[in-house]
């Protein structure tokens, strides 16, 4: 590893900490909060909904690698 790929690793490490003392300051900060049923069912539809994109879009990743579909073109 070079000392550039270090310091990438360190910043986004610093960055994830931050995100998640932020996420954790602001729950502490909220209190208790009630989750009526309809935010239960946005929460679990949104989740599924984000977990479907992404598998789908990987799934078309691996798939257009293995057709070729990314092979490059030589121009003639």
């Amino acid at each position: 590893m070079n000392k550039s790929s270090i310091a990438l690793l360190i910043g986004a490490g610093v960055v994830l900490i931050l995100a998640f003392v932020y996420a954790w300051q602001l729950s502490t900060e909220l209190g208790s909060v009630d989750i009526g049923v309809h935010g239960w069912i946005a929460m679990i539809l949104g989740v599924v909904f984000t977990l479907a994109l992404g598998m789908g879009l990987m799934f078309l990743v691996f798939y257009s690698h293995r057709k070729g579909y990314d092979d490059r073109i030589e121009p003639k």
